[in-house]
């Protein structure tokens, strides 16, 4: 729902996320008061000890203190509870009763101060339960005023001014005037600001210099873009993802047309060759993984890594000409030799530079695939994810290709330098030196496996043998284009519903159209949804079948957003441009649409229970196309489809699969 204005001023909390936070301090604040009522009930006629006038008071002032609040508290669960998401008016009067309860902080922080003082007073002797008791009232206030202070500054929105002023005046604002535009400006100019203020502070660890600023900047116009146009708050949001979810289990669990079974089965899709890239890609996302160094390989083996890095890393040491960047106590080369069983004289070059545009990579010599391995890292640091971050499109020009079109900006920037690595220091030319009958292989994963597809592009020309294998890269890195082009030396593994090869900009603003839509209309309270959604999130069942005021509207009328979408939306955002039939002819996308790149295998699970672990997990593998991920899926294993470990794993038993079917 809309966020709530109090004092002035939006917050990030809405009138209906009252309900749970409210009925635990209501609970508690209950037993609170039963507890005070039977040590008073009790020591009724005891309190002729010295203080014990004071005592006496203080314990009934506190019950007729504690009665108010729970009567308060009462009221604002009751209160929050009514109405749903998207109609917040059986709650209009929820601000008055939220300025009471704030209001009965203070006789509670004046009374928590006078318990205090009589606690450390020592000229009282009264019983010891009776001061201990005193003593748990008093801190047990404080620890709630602590807590709602805390909480006060979780909500606090520091744009909630501005927007407040920019949402109230809105209805009979004119926005060709030039009062409304400087108003706009500066609401925008601040959003950035701030944004920039918490990515800084974010990454106040790292050494910041020009380039950080810019993508700072860059990082911060993005965030604003894309928040800047909803009146969601925090929990609107995980409501709206848990009603996606069912949604979504829903529509899987129903039974498919058989045209749409026909249209969608694996025969009918290419299959030549599939075999043959699974084992390859089972190999080298050995080395994909190897790039992360000791995180991954503690990580894997949490028991016995530390002891076995202590032991063998120290004793085998590339010369110093082979390695740059730092490696303390040789962890992260040890690592590496671990996971990929290689020996040191077999690496041609390692870099644990880290950067923001600058990644670490190494390129060594695969012996049992005759290859030169470049393996690049994925998102490790801060540096990292900046790069991610930096989401802008431009231009890769390349000669004697016209393919030409966008790409990534901070992993293009990235691969542009590992590209300047390998061939203006000349480590390709030292590895095929070496190794002149080998061909040229680059690999990563998430952002290395993005990295490493515009990295082969680069060097497609120079190196025509070359392959490239990219695992779980980034959905957002090529446009169609430059993706159709790679199809010939670059192949994607994607597995399951993983997160990071859906992620675009538009699959975001589509999401976010998404979660606005289906939390709008929904007819069933906030506090019901969060429930309910926790339940089955955890212990799995049926999904809830929500009514929607979406049910029983005809197609044309679903093709329009409802008043209770509108109310949602500050301003017209660009995921609305494919529901408005005029606009998006005349405006041009902000984002275009950028795809995954190669050819691309897609793993799913065969059969698995939803909630529970299971050690036999199988799974199937298939060709697919970039249409398929053009949605962001709504899952649990979203993000574990998308570890290093996970997808090796599911590799590995492909692979086994499939050597034990030619084997029998």
């Amino acid at each position: 729902m809309p966020g709530l204005v109090v004092f002035g001023r939006r917050w990030a909390i809405g009138s209906d996320d009252f309900v749970l936070p409210g009925a635990f301090e209501l609970s508690l604040r209950v037993l609170w008061w039963i507890g005070i009522l039977v040590l008073y009930a009790v020591h009724k006629g005891q309190f002729n000890c010295p203080g014990g006038g004071l005592l006496h008071s203080y314990l009934l002032v506190l019950l007729v203190l504690l009665a108010a609040i729970i009567c308060a508290l009462s009221a604002l669960v009751y209160v929050s509870m009514q109405g749903t998401i998207s109609n917040p008016g059986p709650r209009k009067s929820l601000p008055k009763l939220l300025y009471t309860r704030l209001l009965l902080y203070l006789p509670e922080f004046i009374w928590a101060i006078v318990g205090a003082v009589w606690v450390s007073d020592s000229s009282v002797h009264c019983e010891k339960t009776v001061i201990n008791a005193i003593l748990g009232t008093v801190i047990a206030s404080w620890v709630i005023i602590i807590f709602t202070i805390i909480g006060v500054l979780i909500v606090f929105d520091p744009l909630g001014g501005k927007k407040t002023f920019y949402l109230t005046d809105g209805v009979n604002r004119n926005l060709e005037s030039s009062q409304s535009g400087q108003l706009l400006f500066n609401v925008k100019n601040t959003a950035t600001r701030v944004w920039e203020k918490r990515i800084r502070l974010m990454c106040c660890c790292i050494v910041q210099d020009d380039d950080h600023r810019v993508a700072f900047t860059s990082i911060a116009e993005l965030f604003r873009n894309y928040f800047s146009d909803t009146d969601l708050v925090p929990s609107d949001i995980a409501a709206g993802l848990i009603l996606l979810h069912q949604e979504q289990d829903k529509m899987e669990s129903c039974p498919k047309e058989p045209e749409e079974v026909l249209c969608h089965s694996p025969s009918s899709l290419v299959t030549d060759g599939l075999d043959f890239e699974l084992e390859n890609a089972a190999h080298y996302m050995l080395f994909a993984a190897a790039a992360y160094g000791w995180p991954y390989y503690v990580y894997t083996n949490p028991f016995t890594a530390l002891c076995k890095l202590n032991g063998d890393c120290c004793g085998s040491r590339p010369t110093d000409s082979d390695i740059t960047g730092s490696d303390r106590h040789n962890f992260h080369f040890g690592s590496i030799l671990k996971i990929t069983g290689l020996q040191y004289r077999d690496f041609i070059h390692i870099s644990f530079h880290n950067k923001i545009y600058e990644i670490p990579f190494f390129v060594a010599l695969d012996h049992k695939k005759e290859a030169i391995v470049v393996a690049v890292r994925g998102t490790l640091s801060f540096e990292d994810i900046l790069t991610d971050l930096s989401a802008d499109c431009e231009d890769l020009t390349l000669e004697d290709v016209l393919e030409n079109g966008f790409v990534h900006k901070g992993i293009t920037q990235a691969a542009n330098y590992i590209y300047q690595k390998l061939i203006n220091d000349g480590i390709l030319n030292q590895a095929f030196t070496i190794a002149p009958e080998y061909k040229l292989v680059i690999v990563g994963h998430s952002l290395g496996g993005g990295t490493a597809s515009i990295l082969a592009i680069m060097l497609r020309n120079s190196f025509p043998t070359l392959k490239c294998y990219a695992f779980s890269p980034p959905g957002g890195l090529l446009s169609k284009t430059l993706a159709d082009y790679t199809k010939h030396f670059i192949v994607s593994v994607i597995l399951g519903k993983d997160l990071v090869a859906r992620l675009s900009m538009p699959n975001m603003e589509d999401l976010k159209r998404r979660i606005v839509r289906i939390v709008a209309n929904c007819n069933r309270p906030k506090y019901q949804i969060l429930l309910r959604g926790c339940w089955y999130e955890v212990f799995g069942g049926d999904p809830d079948n929500f009514p929607t005021e979406l049910d029983g509207r005809n197609q044309d009328a679903l093709t329009q957003p409802l008043l209770a979408e509108e109310s949602l939306m500050v301003h017209r955002s660009p995921s609305y441009n494919a529901l408005d039939g005029e606009s998006h002819l005349h405006s041009p996308p902000q984002y275009p649409h950028l795809y995954l790149p190669g050819k691309i295998i897609h793993i799913v699970e065969e059969c698995s229970s939803k909630r529970l672990c299971s050690s036999d997990i199988k799974y199937t593998a298939s060709w697919s196309n970039e249409t398929v991920f053009s949605s962001i899926l709504i899952s649990p294993k979203m993000i574990t489809d998308h570890m290093p470990d996970v997808v090796l794993n599911a590799l590995n038993s492909l692979s086994q699969e499939h050597g034990s079917c030619i084997s029998c």
